[in-house]
């Protein structure tokens, strides 16, 4: 029987407004409000649909289903400051301890590939405000899993449905996110140009249930 591991981002970006020249010294509000109107659409048509949903999910299925959230830093602020309701729905489904929150840099960036010290430090930075909201512990930087891109030119011939270990650290269990499953939901599910469209449960389920028998997860 294959497992497959859901996993949700959510992020929101700041929006910075157009600052001019003349501004500067005049002007000490550096935001647009376009980041409240933006948020509010995107939390009534997708957000808080998906969380209802996974909530009813849970109450259904139980332990048999279990979902990961990646929670941005910055998203979070954002939420506190313009969606606190999607924050208290998160709360009510951590509760029911069919949700994990994973660890990740506070700002979503990249500064692994630039600065280990400073990738360290958003992740404690992000952990702290998880463990704030969900009282859940994201461990320090001895992670057990890690949870990561199936880049092809990575892999090579190599399959992403397998559990992996780092080469540099045997025990460190490697979750490789299959980008063309994860695709058809997060980009093409709408694309009505897409030559599987429409996407339904019943012939993604099929397409995972005809993979190799030995790809599990």
């Amino acid at each position: 029987m294959k497992t497959i591991c859901l996993y949700f981002e959510i992020h929101q970006i700041v929006h910075l407004k157009r600052y001019r020249f003349f501004d500067i010294g005049a002007d000490h509000y550096y935001y647009d409000d376009e980041n409240e109107r933006s948020i509010a659409d995107i939390v009534d048509r997708s957000y808080m649909p998906a969380l209802n949903t996974i909530g009813e999910m849970i109450k259904e299925h139980g332990d048999y289903f279990k979902v990961a959230f990646s929670l941005s830093g910055v998203g979070m602020e954002q939420l506190e400051l313009h969606a606190p309701k999607v924050l208290d729905k998160l709360q009510e489904l951590n509760q029911t301890g069919c949700v994990e929150f994973l660890a990740e840099p506070y700002s979503h960036g990249l500064s692994s590939l630039k600065d280990e010290q400073v990738f360290r430090d958003e992740v404690k930075l992000q952990a702290e405000k998880i463990k704030e909201y969900f009282g859940q512990d994201v461990a320090d930087m001895g992670f057990k899993g890690l949870l990561t891109e199936g880049a092809q030119h990575v892999l090579g011939w190599k399959s992403p449905h397998y559990l992996y270990h780092c080469a540099l650290n045997p025990n460190l269990k490697l979750l490789l996110r299959d980008y063309t499953l994860s695709d058809d939901i997060a980009l093409r599910f709408s694309n009505s140009d897409w030559e599987e469209y429409p996407l339904f449960a019943d012939n993604y389920i099929d397409k995972i249930a005809k993979l190799p028998e030995e790809e599990q997860l």
